[in-house]
C-alpha cells in the first residue's frame, strides 16, 4: 500500500523530524548541521522542507525554496528510506533518488538519521499502518 494523500506523507516523515528536534540529544546536533533539507516527494506530490537550524517544518513549494539541500524521490522510497530499506548510494546511482545543493550538509544528517528509523517504524504500527512496513 502507499500513502494515502500529501497530508500522510507530512505527518510521517515530517513527524520524524518533529520527534528528532525534541530529542534532547539528537534535536541540538540537528540544528548543528546546518542544513535546510528540501525533500520533493512524488505519488503523491508533496514539497517537505526541513529547517533544521530554526526546528520548523514546512510544507510547500514555496519553502521548498529555502532548501539548502534536496532529495527528490517517491514517497514509497521515501518509506523505505526512514525504515532503513535503501541503500542510499545504490539508491542514487539507480536513479531512485537524486539529490542536489549542499551535499556535504546533507551528509551530516546521516548519523542521526539512523538513530531516527525505529521512531519512524514505531509511529506506522501506532497509527495502524502495518502496510507501509517494508
Amino acid at each position: 500500500m502507499a500513502f494515502k494523500d500529501a497530508g500522510e506523507v507530512q505527518k510521517y516523515i515530517g513527524g520524524i523530524f518533529e520527534s528528532a528536534f525534541a530529542d534532547p540529544e539528537i534535536g541540538p546536533k540537528l540544528a548543528a548541521t546546518g542544513v535546510v533539507l528540501g525533500f520533493d516527494f512524488s505519488d503523491p506530490d508533496v514539497f517537505l522542507t526541513i529547517d533544521a537550524p530554526k526546528g520548523v517544518i514546512e510544507l510547500g513549494q514555496e519553502s521548498f525554496g529555502k532548501a539548502t539541500a534536496t532529495m527528490r524521490m517517491t514517497a514509497d522510497t521515501g518509506n523505505a528510506y526512514w525504515q532503513g530499506k535503501v541503500n542510499l548510494p545504490l539508491a542514487m546511482a539507480k536513479g531512485k533518488i537524486k539529490i542536489g545543493g549542499n551535499i556535504a550538509s546533507m551528509l551530516k544528517l546521516a548519523p542521526l538519521g539512523s538513530r531516527l528509523y525505529p521512531v519512524y517504524i514505531d509511529s506506522l504500527k501506532q497509527d495502524g499502518r502495518a502496510d507501509l512496513l517494508v
